[in-house]
C-alpha cells in the first residue's frame, strides 16, 4: 500500500487539474485504479473519466476521446435488433416472465407505434425485425422497452440495486428488403425450433409466428404487415433447416452489426450508416 501511496503522490497532477474538463471529478480512488492497472506500462499514465481518458506520454498531456459509435437507424430501413441478459444468464425462467415481457412490449407499441415484422423471446435474449418510421423511433422504442422491463423484472424478483439485467445497449444491423429480409424473418421465427424448445416453430408461444398463427386479433395488433409478400408456404419454410452458410452470414451480422443484403446494398448502407468498420476484419491491419 505504501508503494501505491507513493505512486499516487507522484501522480498529483492527475487529481489537481488547473483546467478541469467538463464532467471530471478528480478523486484518489481514480488514481489508485489507474496506478494498480497500468503502472507496469512505462511512459503511460492515465485517468478514466466515463468516456474520456487523460493520458500522459513522454511528459506531455493530451485528451483522447473514446465515444460510442453513433446509432444511425433511419426511417424506412429494416433492422434486426437483439439484446441478451448480462453474462447470458437466464432472463425468462417461467411462462409468466415471458408474458410480463410481452405486456411491456404491448405498452411500448402503444407508446411508439414501431412497425414490428417478427420477434422471438428466448430464455436469455430476444430478437426483433422492425422498420422505423422516423430516424429516432427505433432507439426510443427499445430504450423504453429494455429500461421498463429491467425495472419491473427487478421489482418482481426484489433485486433492485443488484446491477444490470441486460448486457448493454441493444445490437442492430440493417437488412435489404428483398429475399434477404425473408431470410432474417425465417431466422428469427425459427429460433426456438433451432434451440430445441419446440417440435414446430409455430408452437413456441412467445414469438410472432405463434401470434400470427394462433393469436387473438388483439395479440396480432402489435405486428405489422411485411413490406414484401409473405410466401404462401411460410410455415413449412420456417420449419425447414437453414443452411450453415445462411446461419454463418447472419451470425456474423449479429456479432459485428454489418449490413445484410446484396453487395451493393452492403456497401451503400455501410457508407450511409457509418458502418464501414463492420466490413473490415478485426484487429490491426498487417504491416506492409
Amino acid at each position: 500500500m505504501r508503494h501505491v501511496n507513493n505512486l499516487a503522490h507522484s501522480f498529483k497532477p492527475l487529481r489537481l487539474h488547473s483546467r478541469r474538463l467538463p464532467g471530471e471529478i478528480p478523486c484518489r480512488s481514480c488514481v489508485f485504479e489507474v496506478v494498480t492497472s497500468i503502472a507496469e506500462l512505462p511512459g503511460l499514465l492515465g485517468e478514466r473519466k466515463g468516456t474520456q481518458l487523460i493520458v500522459r506520454r513522454s511528459w506531455s498531456w493530451y485528451r483522447a476521446e473514446m465515444p460510442r459509435r453513433p446509432r444511425i437507424c433511419p426511417a424506412g430501413t429494416c433492422f434486426h435488433v437483439l439484446n441478451r441478459a448480462v453474462a447470458r444468464l437466464t432472463l425468462f425462467e417461467k411462462d409468466e416472465d415471458y408474458a410480463a415481457f410481452e405486456r411491456v412490449l404491448a405498452e411500448a407499441v402503444s407508446r411508439e407505434r414501431l412497425p414490428i415484422f417478427a420477434y422471438a423471446v428466448m430464455p436469455n435474449h430476444w430478437h426483433f425485425v422492425v422498420r422505423p418510421e422516423t430516424d429516432s423511433q427505433l432507439s426510443n422504442f427499445f430504450r423504453w422497452l429494455t429500461h421498463t422491463h429491467t425495472m419491473r423484472w427487478h421489482a418482481h424478483y426484489h433485486t433492485e440495486g443488484t446491477g444490470h439485467l441486460y448486457q448493454g445497449r441493444f445490437k442492430t444491423f440493417p437488412i435489404e428488403a428483398d429475399d434477404h429480409l425473408l431470410t432474417v424473418l425465417r431466422y428469427v421465427e425459427r429460433n426456438a425450433l433451432r434451440a430445441g424448445f419446440c417440435e414446430r416453430a409455430e408452437d413456441w408461444q412467445f414469438c410472432s409466428l405463434w401470434r400470427r398463427s394462433h393469436g387473438t386479433p388483439e395479440q396480432q395488433s402489435i405486428l405489422s404487415d411485411w413490406p414484401i409478400a409473405r410466401p404462401r408456404q411460410w410455415l413449412a419454410r420456417v420449419n425447414q433447416v437453414q443452411s450453415e452458410a445462411e446461419l454463418t452470414a447472419l451470425r456474423n451480422c449479429v456479432r459485428k452489426g454489418a449490413p445484410y443484403g446484396s453487395s451493393g446494398f452492403v456497401t451503400q448502407s455501410a457508407a450511409r450508416l457509418q458502418l464501414e468498420h463492420t466490413l473490415r476484419p478485426r484487429g490491426r491491419p498487417p504491416k506492409q
